[in-house]
C-alpha cells in the first residue's frame, strides 16, 4: 500500500501560504505524501515548503483584477483548470483535499467536490473569505484560525487555532528581553506584500521619539520595492539604524529578538506574535474584505497584548506616543509578551492534522 496523499490548495499571499506550509511539514513528517496546488504568485512562498513537497501551478483567475478581458476570461480559466485537476485526480487520486483560501485553491476544491473526495478548508481570518465562502458548505469541516468566525448556515466549524511555520515554532515562548538602557529592535511588518502606510509612518514616528529612545532602537522593516529607498534614505538621514526589505525570510527570529512588533493584523502575523509572544502595535488594513483583521487583531487587543490603531487615525504623533508608552514601560511591556502568548495556538497545526486524518477515515458527500 502507498502512502496516503494529501493535497493542499492555497492562494498566492503568505496568509494562504504559510499555514499551507506548517500542515505540509506536519504531514510529511507523518509520512504522508504531499503535493501543493498553487499559481505563480504563491510559488513565490514555495521555498520554505520541505523539497519533497510536491509543486503544481493551478490554472485559475479573479474578477478583482485586470480589465474587461481579462475578466471575461476567469470563467473559463476556473472552469479549465477545475476540468485540469479533475484529470489530475482521477489518475492520482488524493485522499484529502484541503484548501487555505485564494482563488488558485478553486481548481483543487472544484475538482474534489466534484469527485466527490474528502475535503476541507481552513480559513485564516475572523471573516471567511470569498472563495472559502463558496466552498463552506461543501466541504466536510471548516477549520478556523480566528474563533469566533462568521459561518454560513450549513457549514461546520471548528476552532484549530492559526498553524505557524516549524522555524515559528522553533521560537514560541522565546524569553522576551523587556525595553531598558540597552540596544532594542523594532520589527515593522505590512504582510508579506509589505504595506505602504506602514513606511509612510512608522520612519517619521520613530524619528520623533526621544532622542534618549530613539538612540538605542534599530529597526528591521519590511517595505514593498517601492518604497524600499525612500525609507531608507529617511533611517539613514535621521541616523537611526534600519535594515530594510521587501521580505524578510527570517521573520521568526527577528520576531523573538525584538521588544515591539508594529505590523498589520494578517493572520499569519497575529499567529507568530501570539505563539512567540510579543507585544505589538496593530494597524488592521482599513480595506480588508470584510474588515477581517480588525476580527483578528481582536483576541490579543482584549488580552492586553497588543495596541490597535485603526488606519484612519494613524498618524506619527498618535504612533510615537504608543511606542513611547511601551518602550519606557519595561514592566509593562512584559505583561503584554505574556498576554500575546496566552492567545496563541502552537498546537494549531496537531489540530489541523488530527482532523485530515479523521477525514481521510470517511468519505465526504
Amino acid at each position: 500500500m502507498g502512502k496516503p496523499y494529501l493535497l493542499i490548495a492555497a492562494g498566492g499571499t503568505g496568509g494562504h501560504m504559510f499555514p499551507a506550509q506548517a500542515l505540509a511539514e506536519a504531514m510529511l513528517h507523518k509520512s504522508w505524501r504531499v503535493r501543493l496546488s498553487t499559481d505563480t504568485r504563491g510559488a513565490r512562498y514555495t521555498s520554505g515548503f520541505p523539497h519533497t513537497t510536491e509543486i503544481t501551478e493551478a490554472s485559475s483567475a479573479t474578477f478583482a483584477r485586470g480589465g474587461l478581458a481579462a475578466k471575461l476570461m476567469v470563467g473559463p480559466k476556473i472552469a479549465g483548470g477545475v476540468t485540469a485537476m479533475s484529470v489530475h485526480m482521477l489518475r492520482d487520486r488524493p485522499d484529502v483535499v484541503v484548501g487555505f483560501g485564494g482563488y488558485p485553491s478553486i481548481p483543487a476544491l472544484g475538482a474534489a467536490t466534484l469527485l466527490k473526495i474528502p475535503r476541507m478548508i481552513h480559513e485564516q481570518n475572523g471573516v471567511l473569505g470569498r472563495v472559502n465562502q463558496l466552498f463552506a458548505t461543501r466541504v466536510a469541516q471548516v477549520a478556523c484560525g480566528v474563533w469566533p468566525t462568521d459561518l454560513p448556515e450549513g457549514a461546520q466549524g471548528i476552532h484549530t487555532g492559526n498553524p505557524v511555520r516549524a522555524a515559528v515554532l522553533d521560537r514560541a515562548a522565546a524569553g522576551y528581553i523587556p525595553p531598558g538602557d540597552y540596544p532594542m529592535s523594532i520589527l515593522v511588518m505590512g504582510g508579506s506584500q509589505g504595506a505602504r502606510v506602514l513606511s509612510d509612518v512608522v520612519p517619521g514616528a520613530i524619528a520623533a521619539l526621544p532622542e534618549g529612545l530613539r538612540h538605542h532602537i534599530r529597526v528591521a522593516h519590511q517595505a514593498r520595492d517601492e518604497d524600499g529607498a525612500r525609507v531608507t534614505a529617511f533611517y539613514n538621514d535621521h541616523g537611526i539604524r534600519a535594515d530594510v526589505q521587501p521580505f524578510f525570510q527570517d521573520v521568526p527570529r527577528r520576531m523573538s529578538d525584538a521588544q515591539l512588533v508594529i505590523s498589520r493584523s494578517g493572520a499569519s502575523s497575529v499567529a507568530d506574535i501570539s505563539v512567540i509572544g510579543r507585544p505589538s502595535i496593530l494597524v488592521p488594513f482599513a480595506a480588508a474584505a470584510g474588515d477581517h483583521q480588525t476580527a483578528n487583531a481582536r483576541g490579543l487587543v482584549q488580552a492586553g497584548g497588543s495596541v490597535m490603531i485603526p488606519e484612519n487615525l494613524l498618524d506619527v504623533s498618535a504612533l510615537t506616543e504608543q511606542i513611547t508608552a511601551v518602550l519606557t514601560n519595561p514592566e509593562a511591556a512584559q505583561k503584554m509578551a505574556r498576554a500575546a502568548l496566552s492567545t496563541g495556538a502552537p498546537d494549531a497545526t496537531e489540530r489541523l492534522v488530527a482532523l485530515v486524518e479523521q477525514l481521510a477515515q470517511k468519505e465526504t458527500p
